[in-house]
């Protein structure tokens, strides 16, 4: 019954958001607005929502003295230009590094963020879909961040990991928990788990979904959301199959196309 619950409310909250076609998907900023701004930086997410999203999705680690970077490597090489291992570094090394100047000269100075920065702009309405990508040591870390935090109903949790998210869904047992994959042998062998395990869906690669799919999970009562989705001829056909939630690195172009349909189908019906 919590499950159902939880589901509802998901999918209820799909109807009071902006949501950009008929299907009522989620427009989910993939590390933000990604495309343009760099990624998982409080700039690209705050650019993401005013662009339209109904939520943001961004990857986290635990660092050296507890705290929660955002990021998606591992190291912070890539993004920095600085060589640092997150869960070997502390909180305050992380946060002066610049994670804006690899993507274009104009961003420099924007720096890496901490999971308490992006959760302070969240707009009123909006989701942050969090990537835990590391393992369930972060856990306990969350749970004291989030325990009285208002706007923990406004989180959703995802991860690779089959321990992790359940572990998170464990722990977090009143917000919705999506499990990723990008392989349908996977997806098919763990599907009775998912719904018994009481997560309340399945983030897959676009490339894997099909009409199918997206019926069964809906039969089970599970939400489906899909990645990263850049081009709007695979948005358009995962919003008419029914999709709950499309991640894109452009979610203003996206929910432009989608609104246009949805505009084209008001005026042909």
């Amino acid at each position: 019954m919590v499950h159902q619950h939880i589901l509802l409310t998901f999918f209820c909250s799909l109807v009071g958001l902006t949501a950009a076609n008929s299907q009522n998907a989620l427009i989910i900023g993939h590390r933000g607005a990604s495309y343009v701004y760099p990624e998982n930086t409080t700039l690209s997410a705050v650019k993401a929502w005013e662009e339209g999203a109904d939520a943001v999705e961004i990857d986290v680690y635990p660092t050296a003295d507890g705290k929660i970077a955002v990021l998606h490597d591992r190291t912070t090489k890539r993004t920095t230009g600085a060589d640092y291992k997150v869960s070997e570094t502390s909180s305050d090394v992380l946060t002066k590094l610049d994670a804006g100047k690899w993507k274009a000269p104009q961003f420099e100075g924007e720096r890496l963020p901490l999971l308490t920065d992006i959760l302070e702009v969240i707009p009123r309405y909006k989701k942050l879909v969090v990537e835990v990508k590391s393992g369930s040591e972060i856990v306990p870390i969350l749970k004291s961040l989030l325990e009285d935090h208002p706007k923990r109903s406004q989180i959703i949790f995802i991860a690779f990991g089959w321990e992790v998210i359940n572990d998170l869904k464990n722990e977090f047992p009143d917000l919705p928990c999506f499990w990723l994959s990008s392989k349908k042998a996977d997806v098919a062998a763990r599907w009775e788990s998912v719904k018994s395990n009481g997560l309340d869906g399945i983030n897959l690669h676009h490339s894997i979904i099909d009409q199918d799919l997206i019926n069964q999970a809906h039969k089970d009562d599970l939400g489906i959301l899909c990645w990263t989705v850049n081009k709007v001829e695979d948005a358009r056909r995962l919003a008419h199959m029914g999709i709950d939630g499309i991640t894109t690195d452009r979610p203003g172009y996206i929910r432009k196309h989608l609104l246009s349909d949805m505009d084209f189908e008001r005026k042909t019906n």
